[in-house]
């Protein structure tokens, strides 16, 4: 973990949770898609397919899940996402041992884990803002976004290697298991906790069904948000919907074992870690506004060189290269990102408007990438990921341009010595 200026123990308890459901995930890195292809067989299709339902999936399962998130207390609902995802994963193993693991119980579970994930990351970003002071939410946000990276720098490898070692899903036990220690970690926040609105479950799943338009219409008339969401659908989804192609390429066509294609994924995510470690810094230098255009412009292009890798140790080489690339950009924007989100959306609303931009994420990388498994079927996998790739170069032309209100000196310069 990054050293700065102490932002608490109740974050710290916070940033532990995460760390260890973060490294979790990186060790289950594309545990999934590993599993389908390694175990059951699947094409390029059912891999695209797998993505896409329990992503799609997901996001209409969250939906309901609102209340939970915006009429509750955070730390509850966090703690009970995490316990649905441990139950959800640890049947896979279970049916693997005993010979009855299905393609669709691996649709199940990623439907219902996906759900889970939308619902405890607005309930932790709404708790986030009653952790830390509004001067430290940049720091805090840097401070968690280099923690994903440094997890994805050393949990694929070593989940690749385990899964040669010991077996197709010992990965996603450990990925699991790690969902229940965040559980336990949130449990020792402690102190207050702001108090929900004031409504019983039953209002108050009425009032989130008829004021579901709201939450998307505060994103899309807002100035400083409309651009960025746009910005942000077309990123995340053009770079999410080649990833299950990505994988059919490497580890079935070009014949790469596991452990390479966790390397290939891991060792860029250095570059994510330094991103986020330098993001406050660049927007303490550049302001807010002008870090977030100038890298990301730069986060385009990147994937374009993916579709050409060769096998081999070149084809390594090249698919670290590309992605250093990509995620270091990637690193510096997102607590940018996350940032702007918690000071531009007002605290009232603000659960229920990330769940809303969560869930709108979800959906459209899920539709994205059930579209691009019927691409690769039709014209190849590596014209679909090129494509991907082509159609991501017009996202910076909705970043914001107009000059938005900036933070402070005093506000941006605390956290840039303390990240």
């Amino acid at each position: 973990m990054l050293r700065g200026r102490p932002l608490g123990r109740r974050f710290g308890w916070l940033w532990t949770a995460c760390a260890v459901s973060s490294y979790g995930t990186g060790f289950g890195f594309g545990a999934m898609s590993i599993i389908a292809i390694r175990v059951l067989r699947a094409g390029p299709g059912q891999v695209s397919l797998l993505s896409s339902v329990g992503l799609a999936a997901g996001a209409l399962l969250a939906v309901p899940l609102g209340p939970w998130v915006e009429f509750r207390r955070k730390r509850p609902v966090m703690v009970a996402m995490d316990l649905v995802r441990f139950a959800a994963q640890i049947t896979v193993p279970v049916a693997y041992v005993i010979g009855a693991l299905t393609f669709a119980q691996l649709l199940v579970v990623t439907i219902v884990v996906a759900g889970a994930k939308i619902a405890f990351r607005a309930a932790s970003g709404a708790h986030l803002r009653a952790l830390v002071a509004p001067a430290d939410v940049l720091a805090a946000s840097s401070r968690l976004e280099s923690t994903t990276w440094s997890s994805l720098v050393v949990g694929p490898p070593l989940g690749g290697a385990a899964i040669a070692a010991l077996g197709a899903t010992v990965s996603l036990t450990v990925d699991a298991i790690s969902y229940m220690l965040s559980a336990l970690a949130i449990t020792r926040i402690g102190g207050p906790e702001p108090d929900p609105p004031p409504r019983t479950p039953s209002e108050a799943a009425r009032a989130r069904l008829r004021e579901l338009p709201e939450d998307w219409r505060d994103i899309l008339a807002h100035p400083g948000l409309r651009g960025l969401f746009v910005n942000r659908l077309m990123v995340g989804g053009l770079i999410l919907c080649a990833e299950p192609l990505l994988a059919v390429l490497m580890l079935q066509r070009l014949h790469f074992p596991p452990w390479q294609y966790g390397l290939a994924f891991a060792a860029p995510c250095l570059g994510g870690l330094a991103g986020a470690r330098f993001s406050p810094r660049l927007v303490a230098r550049l302001g807010s506004r002008r870090a977030l255009l100038t890298f990301g412009t730069l986060t385009v292009g990147w994937p374009i060189g993916l579709a050409f890798i060769p096998g081999g140790v070149a084809g390594l080489v090249i698919v670290i290269a590309l992605q250093l690339g990509l995620v270091f950009n990637m690193g510096v924007v997102n607590p940018i990102v996350a940032t702007r989100r918690l000071e531009e959306i007002a605290p009232e609303r603000l659960a229920r408007t990330l769940s809303a931009w969560t869930v709108s994420t979800s959906a459209t990388t899920a539709g994205l990438t059930a579209l691009w498994g019927l691409l690769a079927e039709l014209v190849g996998l590596r014209a679909a990921i090129a494509a991907a790739g082509v159609l991501a170069l017009p996202a910076p032309l909705f970043l914001p341009r107009a000059r938005a209100r900036e933070r402070p000196p005093e506000a941006t310069a605390a956290p840039a010595q303390a990240a």
